[in-house]
């Protein structure tokens, strides 16, 4: 390697050679990869216009222009890749099944129900299992996934489907796609009235990248103007084509209302998991799996709705979960009993967890309590570096100083907290795709399950009045206190849209004020009279439009303007004071300036605000 010297800073050239850093890594970092001095690439940074200390997280972008300037290939690890390395260190492999081909037995099919809302994938679910969520949910709207396993006759055998019914509002677009990555098969809900819909494709292409088959629900075939050829046509043009027309894919008419097809429904599932897929798993493996849904409960304390892939699941098990660590205490199935094991496919409320974990982390059974700590340790710490690197958006020299001329950009801080990991996640996703242009920004302060408390409440007071958003959760007793005592905003939602919507509004209610010009009249000055003590007025005719006391005037002469912000301070029609003089009437005008001719012309205008989008 040669040592060049840029901005005359000696640093090692790379020559194309690849560099792997972990998410958030900072200069440091790179700087002891490569052999050199880590305030020489701050220097460098500097050169490039950029201001970034040695020991900050940086995100993905600075590190790649840093790379090219010294011609090194960047590489950032991706968070599957960075957790699979971890996982490595504790010689644990995740993903595998282990064992050879005798070791593996079968396993049930997982099904996601998708599908654009209000097309009756609650309903469906009801109707399978004999239970009314929908009376539950706010507004018949679905707001966090669950998990349940139903058992159907096949040829003669019972088998049993283990089911995952996904949100249907499009602001849970994260957790659905996360849902199909987690599932064998996507059943797609179409209704029979309605017809294929913007959020059946959004499911359609999740189901498509997860490379999972999909099965067909006509919906809603008992509704007036139903039309499941319709459906069938629809879906044609996004590579489903039914079986009836020559295509592989199975469509089922049904009546969730009615229970109309339900059983040929579940068969089609089946008869789509016999042939073409092969469903097996090690069960006799230390568990590994995914969390379908986490929250906290009050009298349990944090729980998650996991999904065994492979192994079994058992209580007493070390487990460690995205973050969050524990002894399994009690497995609760979808009936809410209490179990001894989880098989595969099996889904299963784990209680014992130390903390809250996310809604899509994978979870393992590792040998002790003390290798899940440290596990989940290094994952926080991990996932706290990404953030802050997330966080720091590039700050060029140019932008400082713009900033400092122009006054802070103004931000509006939330506090989000929920009932259940997924919705939280969700509606920050949600919250932060609003756009309202450069002037304003939104940053999450902190985001969590659980009721509001005080700590939240203390931090929305230390960080400049930050507005807490409770989502399906009310604060503590004292939190309440304490916030009506210092005046902490708390908004409480149960539909997540509603959020968006009043979100969106306060933000754009943060806009500074747009104005614009709007042209009041024209006059022609065709007199001067030299008053004492107040200067010139001029003798006018109103040309066009209307001339208006107290509004703003400006002075053109042979059509460039002479005089600027000026202001209409007198306006008399013959002897009168007057308010206003209309087009084609004779006035007389002051304006302040006493520099003005015969045949000038007096232009008034005003500012008016101009409405947002």
């Amino acid at each position: 390697m040669s040592a060049p010297s840029i901005g005359g800073v000696q640093v090692p050239r790379g020559n194309g050679q690849t560099v792997r850093l972990p998410r958030g890594a900072s200069l440091s970092d790179f700087a002891e990869k490569i052999g050199a001095n880590p305030a020489s690439l701050v220097q460098i940074m500097l050169h490039l216009g950029e201001m970034v200390t040695a020991t900050q997280s940086v995100n993905e972008e600075t590190l790649q222009l840093l790379g090219a300037e010294l011609d090194y290939d960047i590489q950032v690890v991706s968070p599957e890749e960075e957790d699979r390395e971890l996982l490595e260190a504790f010689d644990i492999e995740f993903g595998e099944d282990e064992g050879d081909e005798a070791d593996l037995a079968p396993r049930p099919p997982v099904v996601t129900v998708m599908g654009h809302v209000d097309h009756g994938k609650t309903k469906l679910l009801d109707a399978i299992r004999n239970t009314n969520v929908v009376a539950r949910e706010a507004g018949g709207i679905t707001q966090h996934i669950g998990a349940y396993q139903v058992t159907t006759e096949h040829e003669g055998e019972d088998r049993k489907i283990t089911f995952i019914d996904t949100p249907g509002h499009e602001a849970f677009t994260a957790m659905r796609a996360r849902g199909a990555k987690s599932t064998d098969i996507a059943v797609l809900v179409v209704a029979a009235d309605d017809g294929v819909k913007p959020q059946t494709i959004e499911a359609l292409n999740h189901a498509q990248a997860a490379d999972v088959p999909v099965v067909v629900a006509v919906n809603k075939i008992d509704k007036e103007g139903a039309d499941p050829n319709k459906v069938r046509a629809q879906l044609t043009e996004y590579g489903l084509v039914a079986e009836e027309y020559g295509g592989s894919t199975l469509f089922v008419d049904i009546s969730a209302k009615e229970g109309i097809g339900i059983d040929d429904l579940l068969e089609a599932i089946l008869l789509t998991a016999d042939a073409e897929l092969d469903l097996r798993a090690n069960p006799n493996m230390d568990a590994q799996g995914i969390a379908i849904e986490a929250h906290l409960d009050k009298g349990r304390g944090p729980v998650a709705t996991v999904l065994v892939q492979r192994g079994t699941l058992r209580v007493g098990d070390s487990i460690v979960c995205g973050e969050a660590f524990g002894r399994v205490r009690a497995l609760i199935d979808d009936n809410g009993n209490q179990v001894e094991e989880a098989p595969p496919s099996f889904p299963v409320l784990v209680m014992g967890l130390t903390s809250v974990p996310s809604a899509g982390d994978n979870f393992i059974v590792v040998s002790d309590d003390r290798m899940a700590r440290q596990i989940a340790q290094q994952r926080a710490a991990r996932k706290r570096s990404a953030e802050m690197a997330k966080s720091s958006r590039r700050r060029t020299l140019e932008e400082l100083f713009s900033d400092l001329e122009k006054g802070r950009v103004d931000e509006l801080k939330l506090i989000i907290k929920g009932d259940v990991s997924g919705s939280v996640e969700a509606l920050e996703d949600a919250l932060l795709k609003i756009d309202v242009g450069d002037e304003v920004r939104l940053r999450v302060l902190h985001r969590a399950v659980g009721a509001i408390t005080e700590y939240d409440v203390n931090l929305a007071m230390a960080d400049e009045n930050a507005v807490i958003i409770g989502f399906n959760v009310r604060p503590e007793p004292r939190a309440r206190d304490l916030a009506e005592r210092e005046g902490v905003d708390i908004r409480y939602y149960s539909v997540i849209y509603q959020a968006i919507e009043e979100i969106e509004a306060a933000l754009k209610g943060m806009l500074k004020p747009e104005f614009e010009e709007v042209q009041l009249g024209t006059a022609e000055i065709r007199a001067i009279f030299r008053v004492p003590r107040i200067g010139n007025i001029a003798g006018c005719v109103v040309r066009s439009g209307k001339i208006v006391r107290n509004s703003k005037a400006r002075l053109i002469r042979d059509g460039a303007v002479v005089a600027d912000n000026l202001t209409v301070s007198s306006l008399r029609r013959e002897k009168d004071d007057v308010t206003e003089v209309r087009e084609g009437f004779e006035c007389g005008v002051g304006v302040g300036y006493n520099d003005i001719k015969e045949g000038d012309i007096i232009e008034t205008f005003e500012m008016r605000e101009k409405p947002r989008d």
